[in-house]
Protein backbone atom coordinates (compact mmCIF):
# COMPACT_ATOMS: atom_id res chain seq x y z
CA UNK A 1 0.00 0.00 0.00
CA UNK A 2 1.40 3.63 -1.20
CA UNK A 3 1.27 6.51 1.49
CA UNK A 4 1.84 10.11 0.90
CA UNK A 5 5.13 10.25 1.66
CA UNK A 6 9.13 8.76 1.02
CA UNK A 7 8.64 6.92 4.50
CA UNK A 8 7.08 4.05 5.22
CA UNK A 9 5.08 3.64 8.05
CA UNK A 10 4.05 0.98 10.32
CA UNK A 11 0.89 0.28 8.76
CA UNK A 12 1.99 -0.38 4.80
CA UNK A 13 1.91 -3.94 4.95
CA UNK A 14 -1.88 -4.23 4.12
CA UNK A 15 -1.61 -4.26 0.30
CA UNK A 16 -5.15 -4.26 -1.59
CA UNK A 17 -6.50 -2.77 -4.82
CA UNK A 18 -10.12 -2.35 -4.81
CA UNK A 19 -10.96 -0.60 -7.86
CA UNK A 20 -13.31 -3.11 -10.17
CA UNK A 21 -15.10 -2.59 -13.22
CA UNK A 22 -17.88 -0.08 -12.77
CA UNK A 23 -20.83 1.96 -14.53
CA UNK A 24 -19.34 5.63 -13.83
CA UNK A 25 -22.27 6.68 -16.18
CA UNK A 26 -25.13 6.05 -13.97
CA UNK A 27 -26.71 8.83 -11.43
CA UNK A 28 -25.13 7.47 -7.74
CA UNK A 29 -27.21 8.86 -4.85
CA UNK A 30 -23.62 9.84 -3.25
CA UNK A 31 -20.39 10.19 -4.85
CA UNK A 32 -17.80 9.98 -1.85
CA UNK A 33 -14.33 11.42 -2.59
CA UNK A 34 -11.64 10.13 -0.38
CA UNK A 35 -10.12 6.60 0.68
CA UNK A 36 -9.29 7.61 4.46
CA UNK A 37 -11.56 6.37 7.27
CA UNK A 38 -13.58 9.43 6.69
CA UNK A 39 -14.29 8.26 3.50
CA UNK A 40 -14.87 4.81 3.56
CA UNK A 41 -16.87 4.99 7.11
CA UNK A 42 -19.10 7.41 5.76
CA UNK A 43 -19.75 5.16 2.23
CA UNK A 44 -20.31 2.09 3.85
CA UNK A 45 -22.91 4.04 6.92
CA UNK A 46 -24.71 5.63 3.86
CA UNK A 47 -25.28 1.65 1.80
CA UNK A 48 -26.34 0.54 4.98
CA UNK A 49 -29.12 3.22 4.91
CA UNK A 50 -30.23 1.89 1.41
CA UNK A 51 -28.01 4.60 -0.97
CA UNK A 52 -26.10 3.86 -3.77
CA UNK A 53 -22.58 5.39 -3.51
CA UNK A 54 -19.43 5.59 -5.40
CA UNK A 55 -16.27 5.75 -3.54
CA UNK A 56 -13.33 7.86 -5.36
CA UNK A 57 -9.80 7.92 -3.94
CA UNK A 58 -7.09 9.69 -6.39
CA UNK A 59 -4.37 7.03 -5.26
CA UNK A 60 -5.01 4.02 -3.20
CA UNK A 61 -7.17 2.97 0.07
CA UNK A 62 -5.51 4.64 2.93
CA UNK A 63 -2.59 6.77 0.99
CA UNK A 64 -3.15 9.39 3.50
CA UNK A 65 -3.43 10.43 6.55
CA UNK A 66 -5.34 7.22 7.87
CA UNK A 67 -2.15 5.19 6.62
CA UNK A 68 0.30 8.01 8.94
CA UNK A 69 -1.90 7.78 12.20
CA UNK A 70 -0.93 6.45 15.37
CA UNK A 71 -4.35 5.34 15.63
CA UNK A 72 -5.08 6.25 19.19
CA UNK A 73 -8.78 5.87 19.68
CA UNK A 74 -9.64 8.81 22.49
CA UNK A 75 -12.67 10.74 23.73
CA UNK A 76 -10.56 13.47 25.30
CA UNK A 77 -9.44 15.91 22.51
CA UNK A 78 -6.50 18.01 21.60
CA UNK A 79 -9.37 20.90 22.14
CA UNK A 80 -9.92 20.05 25.68
CA UNK A 81 -13.81 20.50 27.75
CA UNK A 82 -12.39 23.76 29.62
CA UNK A 83 -11.94 25.43 26.33
CA UNK A 84 -14.92 24.47 24.49
CA UNK A 85 -17.08 25.57 27.51
CA UNK A 86 -15.35 28.79 27.64
CA UNK A 87 -15.63 29.10 23.07
CA UNK A 88 -19.01 27.49 22.94
CA UNK A 89 -20.87 26.63 25.93
CA UNK A 90 -21.67 24.26 28.57
CA UNK A 91 -24.31 22.29 25.83
CA UNK A 92 -21.95 22.58 22.55
CA UNK A 93 -19.49 21.64 24.80
CA UNK A 94 -21.35 18.52 26.22
CA UNK A 95 -21.71 16.90 22.17
CA UNK A 96 -17.99 17.49 21.90
CA UNK A 97 -17.62 15.55 24.86
CA UNK A 98 -20.07 12.94 23.55
CA UNK A 99 -18.79 12.07 20.34
CA UNK A 100 -15.70 10.44 21.61
CA UNK A 101 -17.06 7.32 22.85
CA UNK A 102 -20.14 7.21 19.97
CA UNK A 103 -17.12 7.08 17.29
CA UNK A 104 -15.35 4.17 19.38
CA UNK A 105 -18.70 2.48 19.50
CA UNK A 106 -19.62 2.83 15.81
CA UNK A 107 -15.51 1.55 15.31
CA UNK A 108 -17.05 -1.41 17.63
CA UNK A 109 -20.45 -1.76 16.17
CA UNK A 110 -18.41 -2.52 12.66
CA UNK A 111 -15.46 -4.79 13.82
CA UNK A 112 -18.36 -7.07 15.11
CA UNK A 113 -20.70 -6.90 12.97
CA UNK A 114 -18.36 -7.50 9.74
CA UNK A 115 -16.14 -9.46 11.56
CA UNK A 116 -12.45 -7.13 10.98
CA UNK A 117 -9.44 -8.65 12.52
CA UNK A 118 -8.00 -5.18 13.24
CA UNK A 119 -6.11 -5.29 16.53
CA UNK A 120 -9.08 -3.87 18.26
CA UNK A 121 -8.36 -3.60 21.85
CA UNK A 122 -10.07 -1.03 25.08
CA UNK A 123 -7.34 0.25 26.74
CA UNK A 124 -6.55 2.83 29.57
CA UNK A 125 -5.27 6.22 28.78
CA UNK A 126 -2.40 8.34 31.03
CA UNK A 127 -1.75 12.14 30.87
CA UNK A 128 0.92 13.26 32.54
CA UNK A 129 2.42 16.86 33.92
CA UNK A 130 5.98 17.20 33.91
CA UNK A 131 6.78 20.31 35.44
CA UNK A 132 4.60 22.82 37.61
CA UNK A 133 3.70 24.89 34.41
CA UNK A 134 1.90 21.14 32.95
CA UNK A 135 0.16 20.60 36.57
CA UNK A 136 -2.37 23.76 36.57
CA UNK A 137 -2.86 22.79 32.47
CA UNK A 138 -3.79 19.35 33.98
CA UNK A 139 -6.02 20.73 36.58
CA UNK A 140 -7.74 22.45 33.89
CA UNK A 141 -8.34 19.60 31.82
CA UNK A 142 -9.59 17.68 34.97
CA UNK A 143 -11.88 20.53 35.84
CA UNK A 144 -13.61 20.47 32.74
CA UNK A 145 -14.03 16.57 32.02
CA UNK A 146 -15.75 17.16 34.96
CA UNK A 147 -18.15 19.63 34.03
CA UNK A 148 -19.25 17.06 31.29
CA UNK A 149 -19.41 14.16 32.90
CA UNK A 150 -15.67 12.82 31.45
CA UNK A 151 -14.02 10.59 34.02
CA UNK A 152 -10.67 11.06 34.63
CA UNK A 153 -8.76 9.86 37.96
CA UNK A 154 -5.48 11.07 39.42
CA UNK A 155 -3.02 8.75 40.27
CA UNK A 156 0.29 7.77 41.67
CA UNK A 157 2.16 5.67 38.96
CA UNK A 158 1.62 5.45 35.51
CA UNK A 159 3.17 2.28 33.21
CA UNK A 160 5.89 4.53 31.24
CA UNK A 161 9.45 5.22 32.26
CA UNK A 162 9.31 9.15 32.92
CA UNK A 163 9.49 11.45 35.57
CA UNK A 164 6.27 13.18 36.27
CA UNK A 165 4.75 15.60 39.03
CA UNK A 166 1.49 14.69 38.07
CA UNK A 167 -0.97 12.03 35.81
CA UNK A 168 -4.55 11.07 35.72
CA UNK A 169 -5.71 7.86 34.36
CA UNK A 170 -8.54 7.97 31.81
CA UNK A 171 -10.47 4.55 31.14
CA UNK A 172 -12.29 3.20 28.34
CA UNK A 173 -9.69 4.06 25.33
CA UNK A 174 -9.09 1.93 22.64
CA UNK A 175 -6.22 1.37 19.86
CA UNK A 176 -6.42 -0.69 16.60
CA UNK A 177 -4.78 -0.99 13.28
CA UNK A 178 -6.25 1.85 10.99
CA UNK A 179 -5.48 -0.14 7.67
CA UNK A 180 -6.35 -3.47 8.52
CA UNK A 181 -10.16 -1.75 9.62
CA UNK A 182 -10.77 0.27 6.42
CA UNK A 183 -9.83 -3.13 4.27
CA UNK A 184 -12.42 -4.33 6.33
CA UNK A 185 -14.59 -1.45 5.78
CA UNK A 186 -13.95 -1.70 1.73
CA UNK A 187 -15.03 -5.19 1.85
CA UNK A 188 -18.69 -4.92 3.65
CA UNK A 189 -19.17 -1.81 1.36
CA UNK A 190 -18.44 -3.30 -1.71
CA UNK A 191 -20.64 -7.07 -0.60
CA UNK A 192 -23.26 -4.41 -0.03
CA UNK A 193 -22.92 -2.71 -3.50
CA UNK A 194 -20.83 -0.27 -2.90
CA UNK A 195 -18.70 0.74 -5.98
CA UNK A 196 -15.12 2.16 -5.40
CA UNK A 197 -12.81 3.45 -7.60
CA UNK A 198 -9.07 4.06 -7.25
CA UNK A 199 -6.58 6.22 -9.49
CA UNK A 200 -9.34 8.63 -9.84
CA UNK A 201 -8.83 12.22 -9.46
CA UNK A 202 -11.47 14.22 -8.73
CA UNK A 203 -10.86 18.01 -10.69
CA UNK A 204 -13.53 20.04 -10.12
CA UNK A 205 -17.06 20.20 -9.79
CA UNK A 206 -20.46 22.26 -10.84
CA UNK A 207 -23.86 21.41 -9.39
CA UNK A 208 -27.03 20.90 -11.02
CA UNK A 209 -30.77 21.29 -10.37
CA UNK A 210 -30.57 17.71 -8.83
CA UNK A 211 -27.68 16.60 -8.92
CA UNK A 212 -23.67 17.51 -8.93
CA UNK A 213 -21.20 16.90 -11.60
CA UNK A 214 -18.23 15.77 -10.91
CA UNK A 215 -15.29 16.03 -13.50
CA UNK A 216 -12.75 13.79 -12.80
CA UNK A 217 -9.58 11.64 -14.33
CA UNK A 218 -11.50 8.93 -15.31
CA UNK A 219 -14.76 11.39 -16.72
CA UNK A 220 -17.59 12.68 -15.72
CA UNK A 221 -19.44 11.42 -12.51
CA UNK A 222 -23.01 12.95 -11.21
CA UNK A 223 -24.29 11.87 -7.87
CA UNK A 224 -27.91 13.40 -5.99
CA UNK A 225 -25.12 14.48 -3.65
CA UNK A 226 -21.01 14.75 -2.68
CA UNK A 227 -19.11 14.28 -0.05
CA UNK A 228 -15.39 15.66 0.18
CA UNK A 229 -13.37 13.03 3.14
CA UNK A 230 -10.05 14.82 1.62
CA UNK A 231 -8.76 16.08 4.60
CA UNK A 232 -9.44 19.58 3.64
CA UNK A 233 -12.19 20.30 0.45
CA UNK A 234 -10.26 21.25 -2.76
CA UNK A 235 -10.45 24.04 -4.33
CA UNK A 236 -10.50 28.12 -2.61
CA UNK A 237 -13.05 28.85 0.08
CA UNK A 238 -13.42 29.87 3.50
CA UNK A 239 -12.55 26.98 4.92
CA UNK A 240 -8.98 27.49 3.89
CA UNK A 241 -8.71 30.35 5.70
CA UNK A 242 -9.90 29.03 8.99
CA UNK A 243 -7.92 25.95 8.89
CA UNK A 244 -4.00 25.31 9.18
CA UNK A 245 -2.02 22.39 8.11
CA UNK A 246 0.80 20.81 10.29
CA UNK A 247 2.94 18.13 10.71
CA UNK A 248 3.55 15.06 13.15
CA UNK A 249 5.78 12.89 13.58
CA UNK A 250 6.37 8.60 14.64
CA UNK A 251 8.65 6.36 15.31
CA UNK A 252 8.27 3.02 16.02
CA UNK A 253 11.24 0.30 17.84
CA UNK A 254 11.63 -2.43 19.67
CA UNK A 255 12.97 -2.17 23.79
CA UNK A 256 16.07 -4.08 24.83
CA UNK A 257 13.86 -5.08 28.06
CA UNK A 258 10.90 -6.09 26.04
CA UNK A 259 9.01 -4.31 29.20
CA UNK A 260 6.57 -2.53 26.76
CA UNK A 261 3.66 -0.65 28.30
CA UNK A 262 0.76 -1.83 27.90
CA UNK A 263 -1.49 1.49 27.53
CA UNK A 264 -1.73 4.88 25.90
CA UNK A 265 0.32 7.67 27.10
CA UNK A 266 0.38 11.56 26.45
CA UNK A 267 2.41 14.33 28.10
CA UNK A 268 1.42 17.91 27.87
CA UNK A 269 4.55 19.07 26.09
CA UNK A 270 4.28 21.70 23.51
CA UNK A 271 3.29 20.08 21.05
CA UNK A 272 3.33 16.86 23.18
CA UNK A 273 4.55 13.26 22.82
CA UNK A 274 2.15 10.21 23.22
CA UNK A 275 2.79 6.81 23.28
CA UNK A 276 1.40 3.23 22.43
CA UNK A 277 2.00 -0.38 21.50
CA UNK A 278 1.52 -2.23 18.34
CA UNK A 279 1.93 -5.79 17.28
CA UNK A 280 3.37 -6.15 13.33
CA UNK A 281 4.51 -9.47 12.13
CA UNK A 282 4.49 -11.12 15.46
CA UNK A 283 6.73 -8.60 16.92
CA UNK A 284 5.79 -6.10 20.02
CA UNK A 285 6.75 -2.36 18.95
CA UNK A 286 6.41 0.74 20.88
CA UNK A 287 5.22 4.00 18.39
CA UNK A 288 6.05 6.76 19.80
CA UNK A 289 4.70 10.33 18.17
CA UNK A 290 5.08 14.28 18.52
CA UNK A 291 7.29 17.09 17.41
CA UNK A 292 4.35 18.60 15.36
CA UNK A 293 5.15 22.06 13.17
CA UNK A 294 3.27 23.89 10.77
CA UNK A 295 3.39 22.38 7.22
CA UNK A 296 6.42 23.67 5.48
CA UNK A 297 7.75 25.74 8.40
CA UNK A 298 10.59 23.68 9.21
CA UNK A 299 13.91 24.01 7.53
CA UNK A 300 15.38 20.07 8.53
CA UNK A 301 12.13 17.94 9.23
CA UNK A 302 15.00 15.37 8.89
CA UNK A 303 15.91 16.99 12.52
CA UNK A 304 12.01 16.34 14.10
CA UNK A 305 13.15 12.74 13.63
CA UNK A 306 16.21 13.00 15.21
CA UNK A 307 14.73 15.25 18.12
CA UNK A 308 11.85 12.60 18.98
CA UNK A 309 14.05 9.52 18.96
CA UNK A 310 16.86 11.54 20.82
CA UNK A 311 13.73 12.03 23.35
CA UNK A 312 12.41 8.69 23.42
CA UNK A 313 16.01 7.38 24.00
CA UNK A 314 16.16 9.42 27.16
CA UNK A 315 13.65 7.47 28.60
CA UNK A 316 13.33 4.36 26.93
CA UNK A 317 16.05 0.94 26.36
CA UNK A 318 15.54 1.99 22.54
CA UNK A 319 16.97 -1.15 20.45
CA UNK A 320 16.03 -0.78 17.11
CA UNK A 321 14.04 1.85 15.06
CA UNK A 322 12.10 -0.09 12.49
CA UNK A 323 9.92 2.41 11.15
CA UNK A 324 9.83 6.55 11.09
CA UNK A 325 7.33 8.23 9.28
CA UNK A 326 5.59 11.64 8.90
CA UNK A 327 1.73 12.57 8.87
CA UNK A 328 -0.74 15.93 8.37
CA UNK A 329 -3.19 16.73 9.50
CA UNK A 330 -5.37 20.12 9.85
CA UNK A 331 -5.80 22.59 13.02
CA UNK A 332 -9.21 24.55 12.99
CA UNK A 333 -8.96 28.36 14.24
CA UNK A 334 -11.76 28.08 16.91
CA UNK A 335 -11.16 24.26 17.71
CA UNK A 336 -14.10 22.51 16.88
CA UNK A 337 -13.64 20.52 13.61
CA UNK A 338 -16.13 21.51 10.30
CA UNK A 339 -18.27 18.63 9.42
CA UNK A 340 -21.37 19.42 7.72
CA UNK A 341 -22.73 21.02 4.24
CA UNK A 342 -19.45 23.40 1.95
CA UNK A 343 -19.84 26.33 2.58
CA UNK A 344 -21.00 28.07 -0.83
CA UNK A 345 -22.82 24.68 -2.03
CA UNK A 346 -27.07 25.01 -2.62
CA UNK A 347 -26.83 22.16 0.17
CA UNK A 348 -25.67 18.84 -1.88
CA UNK A 349 -21.82 18.75 -1.11
CA UNK A 350 -20.48 18.40 1.97
CA UNK A 351 -16.85 18.06 3.98
CA UNK A 352 -14.78 16.83 6.93
CA UNK A 353 -11.80 18.99 7.70
CA UNK A 354 -10.32 20.54 10.97
CA UNK A 355 -9.81 17.28 13.07
CA UNK A 356 -6.79 18.53 14.78
CA UNK A 357 -4.89 15.17 16.30
CA UNK A 358 -8.18 13.14 16.53
CA UNK A 359 -8.47 11.78 13.03
CA UNK A 360 -9.71 8.73 14.13
CA UNK A 361 -12.53 9.50 15.83
CA UNK A 362 -13.73 12.67 13.93
CA UNK A 363 -13.52 11.07 11.00
CA UNK A 364 -15.59 8.23 12.27
CA UNK A 365 -18.56 10.70 13.74
CA UNK A 366 -18.31 12.38 10.38
CA UNK A 367 -20.00 8.96 8.73
CA UNK A 368 -22.52 9.28 11.62
CA UNK A 369 -23.65 12.56 10.66
CA UNK A 370 -23.31 12.66 7.08
CA UNK A 371 -25.59 10.07 7.22
CA UNK A 372 -27.82 12.01 9.43
CA UNK A 373 -27.63 15.26 7.21
CA UNK A 374 -28.57 12.85 3.99
CA UNK A 375 -30.93 10.34 4.82
CA UNK A 376 -32.79 12.55 7.20
CA UNK A 377 -31.70 16.16 6.31
CA UNK A 378 -30.42 17.09 10.34
CA UNK A 379 -28.13 15.98 13.15
CA UNK A 380 -27.71 16.74 16.17
CA UNK A 381 -24.06 17.64 15.18
CA UNK A 382 -25.01 20.34 12.24
CA UNK A 383 -24.85 23.44 14.22
CA UNK A 384 -21.91 22.75 16.64
CA UNK A 385 -19.52 21.63 13.82
CA UNK A 386 -21.10 23.59 11.13
CA UNK A 387 -18.59 24.39 8.34
CA UNK A 388 -20.41 27.87 7.91
CA UNK A 389 -20.21 29.04 11.41
CA UNK A 390 -18.83 32.29 12.47
CA UNK A 391 -17.61 32.26 16.16
CA UNK A 392 -16.46 35.89 16.59
CA UNK A 393 -14.77 35.65 19.56
CA UNK A 394 -13.22 32.16 19.48
CA UNK A 395 -10.27 31.50 17.48
CA UNK A 396 -10.34 34.86 16.65
CA UNK A 397 -6.72 35.72 17.48
CA UNK A 398 -5.51 32.52 15.66
CA UNK A 399 -7.78 33.39 12.54
CA UNK A 400 -5.92 36.63 12.28
CA UNK A 401 -2.48 34.97 13.43
CA UNK A 402 -2.78 32.26 10.57
CA UNK A 403 -3.57 34.68 7.70
CA UNK A 404 -1.21 37.17 8.44
CA UNK A 405 1.14 33.97 8.14
CA UNK A 406 0.13 32.80 4.81
CA UNK A 407 0.19 36.00 3.43
CA UNK A 408 3.92 36.72 5.02
CA UNK A 409 4.63 33.33 3.46
CA UNK A 410 3.40 33.95 -0.04
CA UNK A 411 5.42 37.21 -0.18
CA UNK A 412 8.29 36.38 1.63
CA UNK A 413 8.78 33.18 -1.17
CA UNK A 414 8.06 35.57 -4.22
CA UNK A 415 10.32 37.62 -2.91
CA UNK A 416 13.60 35.95 -1.85
CA UNK A 417 13.91 32.79 -4.14
CA UNK A 418 17.69 32.49 -5.15
CA UNK A 419 18.39 34.06 -8.75
CA UNK A 420 20.87 30.85 -10.18
CA UNK A 421 22.55 30.52 -13.90
CA UNK A 422 22.73 27.38 -13.68
CA UNK A 423 21.64 24.33 -12.76
CA UNK A 424 25.24 23.02 -12.22
CA UNK A 425 24.81 25.45 -9.14
CA UNK A 426 22.48 23.22 -6.89
CA UNK A 427 24.66 20.73 -5.65
CA UNK A 428 24.27 16.84 -5.44
CA UNK A 429 21.85 15.78 -2.87
CA UNK A 430 20.40 19.23 -2.28
CA UNK A 431 16.52 20.97 -2.89
CA UNK A 432 16.24 24.58 -3.50
CA UNK A 433 13.29 26.94 -4.86
CA UNK A 434 15.17 29.57 -6.97
CA UNK A 435 14.99 31.82 -9.87
CA UNK A 436 16.02 31.80 -13.46
CA UNK A 437 15.19 34.49 -16.44
CA UNK A 438 12.18 35.49 -14.13
CA UNK A 439 10.78 32.23 -13.53
CA UNK A 440 10.73 29.87 -10.18
CA UNK A 441 11.63 26.17 -10.21
CA UNK A 442 11.94 23.84 -7.35
CA UNK A 443 14.93 21.81 -7.99
CA UNK A 444 16.45 18.76 -6.59
CA UNK A 445 19.29 17.18 -7.33
CA UNK A 446 20.11 13.39 -6.25
CA UNK A 447 23.08 12.09 -5.17
CA UNK A 448 23.83 10.43 -8.42
CA UNK A 449 23.73 13.81 -10.43
CA UNK A 450 20.03 13.05 -11.41
CA UNK A 451 18.08 16.18 -11.25
CA UNK A 452 14.76 16.87 -10.81
CA UNK A 453 13.11 19.69 -11.96
CA UNK A 454 9.35 21.55 -11.54
CA UNK A 455 7.52 24.63 -11.27
CA UNK A 456 7.81 25.75 -7.53
CA UNK A 457 3.90 28.09 -7.52
CA UNK A 458 1.48 25.55 -6.13
CA UNK A 459 -1.34 25.71 -8.40
CA UNK A 460 -3.97 26.15 -5.32
CA UNK A 461 -3.40 29.38 -4.56
CA UNK A 462 -0.05 30.39 -5.99
CA UNK A 463 2.48 30.09 -2.90
CA UNK A 464 5.70 29.07 -3.32
CA UNK A 465 6.53 25.53 -1.92
CA UNK A 466 9.13 23.87 0.20
CA UNK A 467 11.35 21.01 0.85
CA UNK A 468 10.43 18.25 3.26
CA UNK A 469 13.47 16.63 3.59
CA UNK A 470 11.79 13.92 5.83
CA UNK A 471 9.38 12.60 3.02
CA UNK A 472 11.41 13.94 -0.37
CA UNK A 473 8.28 16.60 -1.20
CA UNK A 474 7.79 19.40 -2.07
CA UNK A 475 5.08 20.98 0.78
CA UNK A 476 3.02 24.67 0.37
CA UNK A 477 3.43 26.15 3.61
CA UNK A 478 0.05 28.25 2.71
CA UNK A 479 -3.14 25.50 2.94
CA UNK A 480 -0.68 21.90 2.59
CA UNK A 481 -0.60 20.88 -0.72
CA UNK A 482 2.28 18.67 -1.46
CA UNK A 483 4.21 17.17 -4.23
CA UNK A 484 6.40 14.15 -4.89
CA UNK A 485 9.93 15.18 -6.67
CA UNK A 486 8.75 15.06 -9.91
CA UNK A 487 5.23 17.46 -9.34
CA UNK A 488 3.03 14.54 -8.75
CA UNK A 489 0.16 15.80 -6.49
CA UNK A 490 0.11 13.94 -2.85
CA UNK A 491 -1.90 16.05 -0.79
CA UNK A 492 -4.38 18.51 -1.28
CA UNK A 493 -6.46 20.83 -1.29
CA UNK A 494 -4.84 21.22 -4.91
CA UNK A 495 -5.88 18.96 -7.39
CA UNK A 496 -2.91 19.62 -10.00
CA UNK A 497 0.41 18.24 -9.87
CA UNK A 498 3.17 21.06 -10.43
CA UNK A 499 4.21 20.96 -14.27
CA UNK A 500 7.49 18.99 -14.63
CA UNK A 501 10.46 20.68 -16.50
CA UNK A 502 12.52 18.95 -18.94
CA UNK A 503 16.31 19.59 -18.03
CA UNK A 504 17.55 18.99 -21.17
CA UNK A 505 15.86 21.55 -22.52
CA UNK A 506 15.59 24.02 -19.94
CA UNK A 507 17.61 25.88 -17.36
Amino acid sequence: MYRDGARKSIWQEEIRKFSSESDLDQLYDVAIVGGGITGISTALKLQQAGKRCILLESANIGFGTTCGTTAHLNDFFDTTFKEAISDFGQDNAQLFADTGQEAISIIESNIHQFGIDCDFERKTAYLFALDEEQQKQLKDIVEGASEVGHKMTYVENIPFPIPFKQAVSIPDQAQFHPVKYIKGLCEAFISLGGVIQEDCRCESHYEQDNHVVLETSKGEIKAKNVVYATHIPPGLSVLHTTNAPYRSYAIAFTLKSGNYPKDLGYDLIDPYHYYRTQEIGGQTLLIAGGEDHKTGHEEDTGECFSRLENYVRKYFDVETVYYSWSSQYYEPTDGFPYIGKLPGSSGKIFTATGFRGNGMILGTISSQIFTDLIVMGNSKYENVFSPSRIKPIAGFADFVKENAVVAYDFIKDKLFAGKINSLSEVKEGEAKVVKYEGESYAVYKETNGKVHLVKSTCPHAKCEVRWNSAELSWDCPCHGSRFNVNGKLLTGPTVKDLPRVETDTEI
